[in-house]
């Protein structure tokens, strides 16, 4: 017999990375009887200097709550390790007065990780999203697999993901692979035209553009100096492209790649920043952009949507499944450059979707209703 009692849900969320991806997961919960859903909101969401990106769930009209405190200022390996002090400390109060069924979390960044810690000791379940990947430049590699084993349900993008989940923690059951839920975005939102981007964002894409998103590769994070230098290089030699540039995430020295993007566009009118577009716009920009380049996790998923052609720079993302729309090159100038003549010269690739049909979000319903034993009716 099903239930007719409500699950208390909590959907954490740190950054806009994050957020963007769940909306359609969001849209659904928010729909059901049988699921009480909040989204706890923290991380650089609270942050001003990162767009206060809280803003955009609140105008989105979903229920949310705050928990403030969880980052310090700065970047460096020991601004880290504070900030994720700060976040279990401020979570196990949180977890104290709050009471939840479930919880979920996505992806990998350090942050989420020690809000999943953090709930550990009061034994609320959580469902993993977008476990089983590997990123080998960045350390979320470790907090991603980390989060897997505190993990009670597991919902990854696709069967080979799927698979290093049962391996890491050395069983099949409770793991699903039922595709990505920015494939689910992509099949409903109405994305924006060419003139819609213009009257909105004041950005116009019938000049060639490059998406151009770079974050810190996290392991060997003293290079990205240098990195960014030859990136910097590379952006100075792309005559006729607009380049558009979001902005890294709070890793480690992500300050460092913000501020020399920040000079370089004062001297190079061609680059254009923005802090965060926000799910439809960035999604929009995606589509009509001549190509992405960078080191983002949405030129795996995303851009193959599209079969967008994406220039992969570096080591951060190693380990993902490459699709024959993505050329990964060293972070150099002239790799970068020559890299960029190979897609101006090459035809473009039609890319077979691989990360589901769209129905991730129905998906991992049906599944928490089965596994709660909730009334579909």
């Amino acid at each position: 017999m099903g239930s007719s009692r409500k699950i208390k849900v909590g959907v954490l969320t740190s950054s806009r990375a994050d957020y963007g991806i769940y909306q359609p997961l969001l849209r659904k919960l928010s729909c059901e009887f049988f699921f009480d859903t909040e989204v706890i909101a923290f991380g650089t969401h609270l942050m001003d200097r990162f767009g206060h990106t809280v803003d955009f769930i609140y105008g989105d009209g979903f229920r949310v709550t705050e928990v403030p405190g969880t980052m310090r200022n700065g970047d460096l390996p020991v601004d880290i390790a504070h900030s994720m002090a700060s976040t279990l400390s401020a979570f196990s109060d949180f977890f104290k007065r709050k009471h939840y069924k479930l919880l979920f979390a996505l992806g990998d960044r350090y942050e989420m990780f020690s809000a999943v810690a953090a709930a550990a000791p009061f034994n609320i379940p959580v469902a993993h999203i977008h476990g089983g990947e590997t990123t080998l430049g960045a350390i979320d590699n470790y907090f991603r697999h980390s989060i897997t084993c505190f993990s009670k349900f597991h919902f990854t993008s696709h069967e080979v993901y799927r698979n290093r989940v049962t391996e890491i923690i050395g069983r099949s059951d409770n793991v699903y692979n039922v595709g990505a839920l920015s494939i689910d975005n992509l099949k409903q939102l109405e994305l924006l035209e060419i003139t819609e981007i213009k009257e909105k964002y004041n950005i116009d894409f019938k000049k060639p553009t490059v998406l151009f998103t770079f974050h810190p590769e996290t392991v060997d994070y003293k290079r990205n100096k240098t990195y960014i230098g030859e990136i910097l290089n590379a952006l100075k030699k792309l005559d006729g492209y607009q380049i558009l540039v979001t902005m890294p995430n709070a890793d480690t020295m992500g300050a460092l790649i913000r501020k020399e993007l920040i000079k370089a566009k004062a001297g190079q009118p061609n680059i254009i920043t923005v802090e965060t577009f926000g799910t439809l716009g960035y999604l929009s920009a995606m589509k009509h952009c001549s190509f992405m380049l960078g080191n983002t996790s949405s030129g795996f998923v995303e851009a193959s949507y599209f079969s967008k052609p994406v220039i992969n720079l570096g080591h951060r993302q190693k380990g993902r499944i490459i699709t024959p729309n993505i050329f990964t090159v060293p972070i150099k100038t002239d790799a970068i450059v020559q890299a960029i003549k190979k897609i101006e010269s090459s035809d473009p690739v039609k890319v077979d979707s691989i990360y589901g049909t769209g129905n991730a979000a129905t998906g991992i319903i049906q599944i928490l209703k089965r596994e709660f034993d909730l009334n579909h009716g």
